[in-house]
């Protein structure tokens, strides 16, 4: 199917023209037929010469209802301009056609209707002139008369060579149907329609109703009127949907694939059109069949930053309008260049900003975007529009490979830092440093770990052997001297304080491996472990806890957790009346 809007100011030839091509009524209201004037968007359809099927938007032409207009174009690829021959260009023609041009659309066809009533030759002249200025350019026309038939198999056929030329849609892309009605039927519910631009929707598929985030469920789809299982873009489709009331979604809604598109009410973006310098405060922003106030910012010469009344599914590429109402005048088209742009808060950032905005053309592209965010996840690139080709440095983080290298040399000093002003700890806390890196996940913290560095235990330290601060250095170095002669008489805690060694410094001690802790403030030589063996296997077995700590030549406050620990490698085993007995005899730890 292809989908066409009707555009152009002669409302009764336009809707006749239309009514003579399909064999249906396009103006729904009885209001519209008894006033010979579209109010609302009309929709009909015909099978051209090819067997090629397409239907046709019917949009109305009156300045009135310029905002009914425009959410029957937004969605469409296609448009067929309306010119009436006793009638000629009309300003109203003229604001249609820069809506046409502000959207990018260009493809189209010019139809001089009422050819009956008057010569086509001059409005066919004129209208081409205005036509080729635009992003249509050069359109083959036709000039025919809804009333007599006349040329409407020219028609026919020059429409098949339009649909011929129009780009095929992508079928796997995710589904945005901006809904431009809303209604009930009795035993079926809500129903919303729209043109499916790309993408496939099914029986059954679950959409997210975007400006809310709310999953609702596809109960049945038609298409031009018949049932069907599956709707690919281009488009038009009737939806009824399960799981949300007709007073809940209305035109200017969006259905989209879940996950899959931003919604923003902040987005920078390119004019085409009238400079940004002249834009007024405000003005209406249509996208697809949505129209929501946007206040302006302007960043440079043909870029600014709009905040949007209301957040809209939008995407990096996306095509919209600005119109300032008050002047009933089209200011130019948008080119969405950010969905998730920074803020503006140092002094200096609008213009920095406008710099990089320069730069960009709304392509998505995953380098530029790495590049400018540094740091993004998989599903935010997705959201905003972007394909992405490259691996994720973590999870779904993906990187800037200059950030990401500039980050890792930051991670190896902020380690170094944090080492030289916390000497006693085993390492730099995850959590400090992604705080100290600004990261936003701290898995992040861990994926830039390279050797030398090493994570362990929540903590980053360097692999490389360090050794300890002097003032440690030095006291361990007297306990050495003092367990020389009798390597199981460890310190008392008085002892220990006396040389400096608190809990802290123990535990930097132990961590280096200069001592081994056996008990809260029990410390021994690493060895010591070791050297306890042979001494208690010259003891005849079983011994008593009181011969081992006469043979190890140490007190009790030693000997029990000594033994206690030498139970836990299973050097030693208890025996049920307190005795014990060596595991291995003359074997050592290992």
């Amino acid at each position: 199917m292809h989908v066409i809007a009707t555009a152009g100011h002669v409302d009764h030839g336009k809707s006749t023209l239309v009514r003579a091509l399909t064999g249906m009524e396009p103006d729904r209201w009885a209001e519209e037929r008894r006033r010979g004037m579209t109010i609302d968007l009309g929709f009909a359809w015909t099978t051209l010469p090819s067997g090629a099927t397409v239907a046709f938007v019917d949009v109305p032409g009156h300045e009135r209802f310029v905002p009914n207009m425009l959410a029957g174009v937004g969605p469409v690829p296609a448009a067929l301009v309306v010119v009436a021959a006793d009638g000629g260009w009309m300003p109203q023609s003229a604001e249609h056609l820069a809506a046409l041009d502000a959207l990018g659309v260009r493809y189209g066809l010019l139809a001089v209707t009422r050819s009956d009533l008057a010569d086509p030759t001059p409005a066919l002249a004129q209208a081409r002139a205005h036509l080729a200025e635009s992003s249509l350019g050069h359109v083959e026309a036709v000039a025919v008369s809804g009333a007599t038939g006349a040329g409407l198999d020219e028609l026919g056929k020059a429409l098949d060579r339009l649909v011929a030329r129009l780009p095929v849609p992508d079928t796997a892309a995710p589904v945005r149907l901006w809904v431009d009605r809303s209604f009930t039927i009795r035993g079926s519910g809500t129903v919303v329609t729209g043109t499916l631009g790309a993408g496939s929707i099914r029986v059954g598929d679950a959409l997210e109703l975007a400006a809310s985030h709310r999953l609702v469920r596809v109960r049945g789809l038609q298409s031009l009127g018949a049932p069907a299982q599956q709707a690919t873009g281009v488009a038009r489709v009737a939806v009824n949907l399960r799981g949300v009331e007709r007073t809940e979604i209305r035109r200017g809604d969006a259905l989209v694939s879940p996950d899959r598109f931003q919604l923003t009410d902040l987005v920078d973006v390119r004019l085409h059109g009238d400079p940004v310098g002249t834009l007024p405060p405000e003005v209406t922003l249509h996208a697809g069949s949505a129209a929501v106030i946007a206040s302006v910012r302007p960043l440079g010469t043909d870029t600014a930053r709009l905040r949007l009344s209301a957040p809209l599914p939008l995407r990096i590429g996306d095509r919209a309008l600005l119109r300032d109402p008050g002047r009933h005048h089209v200011a130019g088209g948008v080119t969405v260049l950010d969905v998730v742009p920074p803020p503006l808060r140092r002094r200096g950032a609008a213009a920095a900003r406008a710099a990089v905005l320069s730069t960009m053309d709304g392509t998505s592209d995953e380098a530029g975007e790495l590049r400018r965010r540094g740091l993004v996840r998989r599903s935010d690139l997705a959201r905003m529009g972007v394909p992405v080709a490259t691996a994720p440095v973590t999870a779904d983080w993906h990187a800037d490979p200059a950030h990401w290298a500039a980050l890792r040399r930051r991670l190896a000093e902020e380690v170094s830092r944090y080492r030289d002003t916390h000497p006693l700890e085993p390492g730099a806390p995850v959590e400090t440093l992604r705080q100290l890196l600004r990261l936003p996940d701290r898995a992040l913290v861990t994926a830039l770990v390279t050797p030398p560095l090493v994570a362990r235990e929540g903590r980053i330290s360097s692999g490389a052997p360090g050794g300890l601060p002097a003032p440690i250095a030095r006291a361990v170095d007297q306990v050495r001297t003092e367990l020389a002669g009798q390597p199981f008489r460890a310190p008392d805690s008085e002892r220990l304080a006396a040389l400096g060694l608190g809990p802290k410094e123990i535990g930097a001690a132990v961590r280096a491996g200069a001592l081994v802790r056996i008990a809260e403030g029990v410390v021994l030589l690493p060895d010591a472990l070791d050297a306890a063996v042979p001494v208690l296997a010259k003891l005849s077995a079983p011994f008593t806890m009181a011969q081992a700590r006469e043979a190890l030549g140490t007190t009790r406050r030693v000997a029990v957790p000594l033994l206690e620990l030498l139970d836990r490698r299973g050097v030693t085993r208890r025996l049920p009346d307190d005795t014990r007995v060596l595991a291995h005899r003359g074997g050592g730890l290992d």
